[in-house]
């Protein structure tokens, strides 16, 4: 009986690991037509983004209204162009970035886009009778007409003009005036085009009848939607607003180079996927293997999620989704780490496994939701690429809860039910025998804490460094911080330094810094080239050296603006991290953790001043990535400071006791934080040997900060929390002993 009840247990192991690895192989196979239908930005695929500032030529104010009414009108521009899945968006008040993937006459789009709006009225043999100039500036407004149908107000400036042309229109056999927007001589007529005037693909917006003289604001009436009659508002006002688009800033990036790039993105990220899943299965064992599974799923899942918002896949993008392997993985290590002391209280496997999910699950949450704050503070205030990697970030967090935590638990849950694996526990979870003895209830925790000062001391030598360095030659700022142009040449055999010299000089640029790799060559500029420039250096470059070419443009005005946005987020990132730690904790864990997310960012910050990282947006990131990434190991070891503590009366503890409550949570958490960054350093690692130059001072920056965050949350964290403890416990002293010296003064008085 007993033969036959062991041979169907692994009989239900058999067909559970099967289908499990029949899911991995499923997976291997989807995970291709998905990764393939993604729509990839341009340094994946090639094509140019600008940055246009907008201003209008009368003098006027720049407003959101009137920014809106410029987009429209280059939308409608970017269409003429055939260009796919184009990116237009609105950045404040003044302006607008445009991002055009896969674009290969960068010349004419550069002309389309940034010649001025034109409006005009004509007949309907095409001959022009007025020019916006008739129009008060964004003068269109939404109205309705005599039967409450949507409708568009027009605000007369010149009513002269309009008024004779009107009325010399009124006559016409063909009574009719058309509204132009950007009209094409040989291209555009009514003739032809009239049917498709109002819909996006005409650059004819409206035709309307004119049966009398006007002399004021008149009103376009038709069948409009509510839609088509703000969009219309929207066209007439561009149309009619003088603005000029100045170029502040741009990057382009050649086809070849984009796909060189995806390439060994693409290669670092199977790399590092694969690197994580074996060091699963040898920390783990079979519980491993289930974990290394769901990290397949998970990755999946993030691109399919992905995929279905509408995301634009770009480098930073790509970045998050490696650093969030290793943020899914720590919701099974935590699991894992909570079964195993399950098992050591002497429970069975299935009620180990039970109360060891329920115990993770709210250091988990806690943990991804400070992440989380993280990457919605980075998605509101970041520009460009940070707001990719915040996109990525939250969706990466998402789905870790669906799949880390509920999919993985959900599998471990069926083979545990099995009982096949009940006196197998080294097999299941790396659990040996000498492992399930627990330590004496009274025997004193390892004192962690005495190596707290030299971890300090560490950091304040680093830090001191840097600051020195700083002091003596300062940052090694990026394209991203100063004003100036990264020429980037790939696919080009070893160029001499004073060959690339005369090249720059016969083309009247300045030469900053110069960069050299087997792979690629990197000048820096003092110039900030115009869109003209752009084209003569590329076609140069090209030309000379059959060389992809990889130009990014910034101005003083979008440097300024990304370094306040920079301080910004750190400072509300610091500032929300510490309001919801003390909200789920105390005051005193929450400034104890911003001192130490204050610490990573100190010693990343000298980290790129000592070993001369260049400093760019992607650095920004990775400074936030370890502020969201470091607080999620310091709420580990907080949460079991918090449990240890509540097993005795906090208010109460003797002198020493909180030392050992924190030296026991700490020597609790050890293996769990040391893994967790492994998980998320070989990825990195990964990217930094496989990967894009694009990343590499995101992936340099992320190595320092994973050290310093691994611990600074293990051995300083806690460290910082005694101090102030004990601080707050000597400032009430006095205060008793005052109390006291009150009383003995009443009674001495009463005895008097």
């Amino acid at each position: 009986m007993k033969k036959k009840k062991t041979k169907s247990k692994l009989g239900a192991v058999i067909l559970r690991t099967i289908i499990l690895t029949a899911l991995s192989v499923a997976i291997c196979f989807v995970f291709q037509p998905v990764f393939q239908n993604l729509k990839y930005g341009l340094d994946l695929q090639g094509g140019f983004e600008i940055l246009y500032q907008v201003t209008p030529l009368d003098g006027s104010e720049m407003t959101r209204d009137k920014l809106t009414s410029t987009y429209h009108s280059m939308n409608r521009r970017i269409n003429s162009l055939g260009v796919s899945e184009p990116e237009i968006i609105l950045e404040g008040n003044d302006k607008i970035r445009v991002r055009l993937a896969g674009v290969t006459n960068q010349e004419e789009a550069r002309e389309t886009l940034s010649t001025v709006a034109s409006l005009t009225f004509r007949d309907t043999d095409d001959n022009l009778l007025m020019t916006s100039e008739v129009l008060e500036s964004g003068g269109a407004r939404l109205t309705t007409d005599s039967s409450g149908r949507p409708a568009v107000a027009l605000s007369i400036a010149d009513v002269d003009t309009f008024y004779e042309v009107t009325n010399r229109v009124k006559d016409y056999e063909n009574n009719m005036i058309v509204i132009w927007l950007d009209f094409e001589e040989g291209y555009d007529s009514y003739a032809t085009t009239g049917a498709t005037c109002g819909t996006e693909s005409s650059h004819c917006l409206s035709a309307a009848t004119v049966s009398q003289a006007f002399a004021s604001d008149v009103i376009i009436q038709g069948n409009f939607t509510e839609e088509e009659a703000s969009d219309l508002v929207d066209l007439i006002n561009s149309g009619s607003l003088p603005a000029q688009l100045t170029e502040v800033s741009s990057q382009t990036v050649g086809a070849s180079f984009g796909e060189a790039t995806l390439q060994k993105t693409f290669v670092a990220g199977v790399v590092g996927v694969v690197l994580v899943a074996l060091l699963l299965c040898l920390v783990y064992h079979f519980a491993g293997f289930i974990s290394a599974v769901c990290i397949l799923l998970y990755t999946l899942l993030v691109f399919a999620v992905f995929w279905l918002v509408g995301g634009v896949l770009t480098l930073p993008g790509i970045a998050a989704l490696v650093l969030g392997i290793g943020m899914a993985v720590d919701a099974n290590v935590l699991t894992y780490s909570r079964i195993k002391e399950e098992l050591q209280k002497g429970r069975s496997l299935e009620s180990a496994f039970k109360n060891g999910s329920k115990a993770s699950f709210t250091t988990i949450l806690d943990a991804n939701l400070t992440t989380l704050l993280v990457a919605i503070i980075m998605f509101i205030f970041g520009e460009s690429s940070v707001k990719g990697f915040a996109t990525m970030l939250i969706i990466n967090i998402a789905v870790t809860m669906v799949t880390m935590v509920g999919i993985t638990r959900v599998m471990m849950k069926g083979f545990v039910k099995t009982g096949f694996f009940d006196d197998k526990l080294n097999f299941f979870l790396h659990v040996r025998k000498k492992d399930l003895t627990t330590e004496e209830e009274n025997k004193k925790p390892k004192n962690y804490l005495k190596l707290s000062k030299y971890f300090a001391i560490f950091s304040c030598l680093c830090v001191l460094v840097g600051a020195i360095i700083f002091g003596v030659k300062g940052f090694r700022l990026g394209i991203d911080y100063q004003a100036g142009s990264d020429i980037t040449l790939a696919g080009v055999d070893t160029i001499s330094e004073e060959e690339l010299d005369q090249d720059l000089e016969s083309l009247g640029l300045t030469k900053v810094s110069l960069e050299e790799n087997t792979e690629e060559i990197t000048v820096r500029v003092e110039d900030v080239l115009t869109e003209d420039k752009i084209s003569e250096v590329t076609n140069y470059f090209t030309d000379k050296y059959q060389a992809d070419v990889d130009i990014g443009v910034v101005s003083n005005i979008v440097a300024q603006e990304l370094v306040k946005n920079a301080i910004l987020s750190i400072a509300l990132s610091l500032i929300g991290i510490i309001l919801y730690v003390t909200f789920r904790f105390t005051f005193h864990f929450g400034l104890s953790s911003v001192l130490c997310l204050i610490h990573d960012a100190l010693m990343m910050v000298a980290g790129v001043l000592i070993f001369r990282v260049e400093v760019n947006s992607m650095f920004i990131v990775a400074i936030l990535t370890i502020i969201g990434y470091s607080i999620n190991n310091t709420i580990v070891v907080f949460d079991r400071i918090r449990e240890n503590m509540a097993k005795k009366d906090g208010n109460k503890l003797k002198e020493g006791e909180l030392e050992d409550i924190v030296n026991l949570s700490i020597g609790q958490t050890m293996s769990r934080s040391i893994y967790t960054s492994l998980t998320t350093l070989l990825p990195i690692i990964a990217l930094l040997i496989f990967g894009s130059s694009g990343v590499f001072t995101f992936n340099i920056a992320m190595v320092i900060g994973l050290i310093a965050g691994t611990y600074s949350s293990i051995f300083l964290a806690g460290y910082i929390y005694i101090k102030l403890e004990k601080r707050k416990k000597n400032e009430k002293k006095p205060k008793k002993k005052e109390k006291q010296e009150v009383q003995e003064k009443i009674i001495k008085g009463i005895n008097d």
